[in-house]
């Protein structure tokens, strides 16, 4: 065998052992894409199935967790909107501040959730230090760093309910433009979620 014809060799036996593992992890993701979209039908029937005994709160913090566990994020929250105060509370939060970011509240507007909730549009940011919108207070606040941020506006026929936002996709890997389309889908759960709660609430005043 030549040198010419045993580079060629080695070379096809390298390839062979990529494709393998490439396959792997395409059989991987296939069988996690599965489970999250089991799991948001799963949310999708609890959400239409929400009555007066229904915790939605421990609703709310399962869609935040699919959510996150879909674009492979390592923290985030669900804000909503206090249209009495003009504010966004954190109501659920995963990740490193978890216990202590819950009931925080920012003016609409403000930082990057602000202008999502005010603007009622998605935003995916590679470097949120780079954009001016990004307010580090609460981070200063919380000794917490973010450094990426997909935040998805949560709309009900064309009402602001609140905001999701995803921090620090793993492996400091970036967001991506599909990591934020998942993460609409999630937010129009949230919003049916929020809406039907609101609807027997106002029912039974």
């Amino acid at each position: 065998m030549n040198t010419e014809i045993r580079g060629t060799a080695h070379f096809l036996q390298q390839e062979n052992v990529r494709l393998q593992k490439e396959n792997e992890r395409l059989q991987q993701e296939v069988v996690r894409l599965r489970l999250i979209l089991r799991n948001l039908g799963n949310l999708n029937q609890m959400t239409l199935a929400i009555n007066s005994n229904t915790d939605v709160l421990a609703l709310l913090d399962q869609i935040l967790q699919a959510a996150l566990d879909s674009i492979q994020a390592e923290d985030g929250s669900l804000l909503l909107v206090d249209e009495e105060t003009k504010e966004l509370s954190f109501v659920v939060v995963h990740g490193q501040v978890r216990t202590k970011l819950v009931g925080h509240r920012i003016p609409l507007g403000e930082g990057i959730a602000g202008w999502v909730a005010k603007h009622g549009e998605s935003l995916v940011i590679g470097n949120v230090q780079n954009d001016p919108r990004f307010s580090a207070q609460t981070d200063q606040a919380y000794q917490f760093k973010t450094r990426s941020m997909i935040c998805v506006p949560i709309l009900f026929n064309g009402r602001v309910l609140g905001v999701i936002q995803a921090l620090n996709k793993s492996n400091r890997k970036e967001f991506v433009n599909g990591d934020m389309v998942m993460l609409n889908v999630v937010a129009q759960l949230a919003a049916g979620a929020i809406a039907r709660a609101e609807s027997i609430l106002l029912n039974e005043e």
